[in-house]
C-alpha cells in the first residue's frame, strides 16, 4: 500500500463518481412522458410545460396561486365524529386517518378559505383529492356548510374547487348524507343573492357531482376532467356497449351544454376575476399599463433648447 493507493486513487474516484441525484427534483408528465423539473412545474401550477396536461394540485398550492399575493385566511370548520360507524376493512377507518394526514400535511380533503381575487373579496373551498380521494364525508359537509355561511355572513361570492371520487364508504349513511346538506347550503346562498361558483376539476364523480359540484351559477371545468356519476367503465360494463370518444370528458359536456367554460388552470384566475366582476356589477378590473420610456431628443430639440 502507498501513497497512489491510499489517496489519490480515492481522490480520482470521488471526482468522477456519479452524484446521486433526488428523485423528487423531476416529474414525468402522465400524458407525453416528459421529465419536468419539479421547480418548473410549481411555477406553472403542475401544469405541463410540454403538453399542457393538468396534473393533480393541493388546496393549499391553489389557494396560493389563486389569491392576490398568495395570501389567504382559513376559514374555521367543525369538527364531526372522527369514526361514527367504528369502520374496518382492511385497516381501522382511524389508521387511514392518520395515514392520509402525515403524507399531505392537511386535516380533512377540503379546505375552505377567504380573500382577494383581482381585487375581489371571495370565500373559497378547494377538496384534495391526494387525501383519501377528496371523498366526501361529514367533514366536507361541514366545510362547505361553514363555507357557504360565512360568505353570507361577509355577503361575498362563493367558489369551489371539486376534486373527488365520491362519498367515503367508512362513513357510510353519514356520508351520502352531505348531499342534501351541501345543497341546502347552496340554497342559502342563492336565497342571499350571492353568486356561487364551481370549478370541477379531474376528477369529479360520484355522489359530488349529484349535489354541490352541479348546482352553479356557473360552471367552469379545468381541460380533460372527468366529470361523471358512474365512471365510463361501469357503463360500458352495463349497456355493453363502446361509449364515444371523450365520453364524460370537459369537453364533451361543454359541447353538450352542461358547463359553461371550459379554463386552463394558468388563466383560471384571470377568468375568475373577470366573471366574478360581471355577476357583482363592478366595474372591470384596471390594469396599469406599462410606463412609457421617453424618446431620445432629435438634433434640431436639441439646438431649439441652446
Amino acid at each position: 500500500m502507498n501513497w497512489i493507493t491510499n489517496y489519490v486513487r480515492p481522490k480520482v474516484n470521488s471526482l468522477f463518481s456519479r452524484r446521486e441525484v433526488p428523485e423528487n427534483l423531476w416529474t414525468k408528465c402522465d400524458e407525453c412522458g416528459t421529465m419536468l423539473f419539479h421547480r418548473e412545474l410549481a411555477d406553472n401550477q403542475n401544469v405541463c410545460t410540454s403538453c399542457g396536461h393538468h396534473m393533480a394540485i393541493t388546496a393549499r398550492a391553489r389557494f396560493t396561486a389563486l389569491f392576490d399575493g398568495g395570501s389567504f385566511a382559513e376559514v374555521a370548520v367543525p369538527e364531526p365524529l372522527t369514526d361514527p360507524l367504528h369502520f374496518r376493512d382492511q385497516k381501522k377507518y382511524t389508521d387511514r386517518m392518520k395515514a392520509a394526514q402525515k403524507s399531505t400535511g392537511e386535516k380533512e380533503a377540503m379546505l375552505v378559505a377567504e380573500g382577494d381575487i383581482g381585487g375581489t373579496p371571495v370565500v373559497a373551498a378547494a377538496q384534495d383529492f391526494s387525501f383519501m380521494g377528496g371523498s366526501m364525508g361529514m367533514y366536507v359537509g361541514n366545510a362547505i356548510i361553514a363555507g357557504a355561511e360565512k360568505a353570507v355572513e361577509l355577503q361575498r361570492p362563493f367558489i369551489l374547487f371539486s376534486a373527488a371520487g365520491g362519498a367515503r364508504m367508512q362513513e357510510g349513511i353519514l356520508s351520502l348524507m352531505q348531499m342534501p346538506r351541501t345543497t341546502v347550503a347552496v340554497e342559502m346562498l342563492k336565497e342571499a343573492g350571492l353568486p356561487y361558483i364551481v370549478v370541477l376539476t379531474h376528477p369529479t364523480t360520484g355522489g359530488v357531482t349529484a349535489s354541490y359540484a352541479m348546482l352553479g351559477d356557473v360552471q367552469i371545468a379545468e381541460p380533460n376532467a372527468l366529470i361523471c356519476f358512474a365512471g365510463p367503465r361501469v357503463i360500458e360494463q352495463t349497456i355493453r356497449e363502446k361509449l364515444p370518444e371523450g365520453f364524460q370528458r370537459a369537453e364533451y359536456l361543454l359541447d353538450h351544454g352542461m358547463l359553461d367554460r371550459v379554463t386552463p388552470r394558468t388563466k383560471l384566475r384571470e377568468e375568475l376575476t373577470t366573471i366574478l366582476r360581471m355577476l357583482l356589477a363592478l366595474p372591470a378590473a384596471e390594469i396599469t399599463p406599462p410606463a412609457k420610456s421617453e424618446a431620445a431628443p432629435t438634433p434640431e430639440e436639441k439646438a431649439a433648447k441652446k
